[in-house]
């Protein structure tokens, strides 16, 4: 079973766009240093979107690689043919990853009901080497994986667990309650991973897990020994820094942040763009607050 805090690390480039991989080995063992109990790689924050199918490869390999044992890595594999995602897949598994996490397609949304995508999940999960995670994002979408889709899926025995960053708390209580014990609900946002655990969820995948690993990861053991107080006063003090790098800044914000503490964030890859210089001078003021 997954369960605990994972970093969905984003992925460096240089100002020419091209990745970073010193910076990427660096940071790698910044996280490996850390409590997490894994990463996942080439997801919403590591630019999957904007990365080339060699570029996902080589990264979940290094990852592998630069990462201790004991965590796990997460592979971001979902594409928008089931062809592709199921290629994916297996690099995936020649990498040494633990588990794929697999985004619904959404280019043809108008074709995409629920019916496609049980389909589309089954196809995949029978075919797939590796445990598949779904990954709920309807921000990035448009598209929502509803409680009853999620609920049936469950029931594929490769299907292990889904992150959902909906932020929507009654769906996530919905499908822990209509899934088994060892289905893995994971919150996708520290915004809502403390209500996300008193409601059963096994962890979190969290943008913020990136710059305050240790911080996230003690919330979720003072939620385990039963210290709901104290995981309160986390939980409402991280709100503020995870907004910033998150919902209004995003990935751009992630990794501002991430220079911002002396790691490697450098810029995105076009066509989205950094921080300007006055957003960086308030993102830092909030981090200083923060840490």
């Amino acid at each position: 079973m997954f369960s605990g805090i994972y970093a969905p690390i984003p992925t460096p480039f240089d100002n020419n766009g091209e990745i970073a991989w010193k910076a990427f080995r660096e940071n790698l063992q910044w996280w490996g240093q850390s409590s997490l109990q894994g990463l996942t790689v080439a997801g919403t924050n590591g630019e999957a979107a904007l990365l080339d199918f060699d570029e996902k490869v080589k990264a979940f390999t290094l990852t592998r690689e630069h990462l201790p044992p004991k965590m796990k890595v997460i592979a971001g594999t979902g594409c928008e043919s089931a062809r592709a995602t199921m290629r994916l897949n297996r690099s995936a598994a020649d990498s040494g990853c633990d588990a794929v996490l697999v985004i619904n397609p959404s280019y043809y949304k108008g074709s995409l009901d629920d019916e496609t995508m049980k389909n589309y999940f089954l196809h995949v999960a029978e075919r797939s080497p590796l445990p598949v995670i779904l990954y709920n994002m309807p921000r990035n979408t448009a598209l929502n994986m509803g409680a009853g889709l999620v609920a049936t899926l469950s029931e594929h025995p490769n299907i292990v667990g889904i992150k959902d960053s909906s932020g929507n708390i009654v769906q996530i209580s919905e499908i822990i309650n209509n899934t088994t014990a060892d289905f893995a609900v994971f919150a996708g946002s520290a915004n809502f991973l403390l209500p996300s655990l008193v409601l059963g969820a096994k962890g979190g995948t969290l943008a913020l897990a990136n710059i305050m690993p240790d911080k996230c990861v003690k919330l979720k053991n003072l939620f385990d020994e039963g210290r709901l107080e104290e995981a309160k006063k986390i939980q409402l003090s991280l709100l503020e820094i995870n907004n910033a790098v998150t919902a209004h800044w995003g990935v751009a914000g992630l990794k501002a942040s991430l220079d911002l503490i002396g790691r490697y964030g450098g810029p995105p890859r076009l066509p989205l763009l950094p921080l300007r210089k006055q957003e960086i001078k308030l993102l830092k003021k909030i981090i200083e607050q923060s840490y």
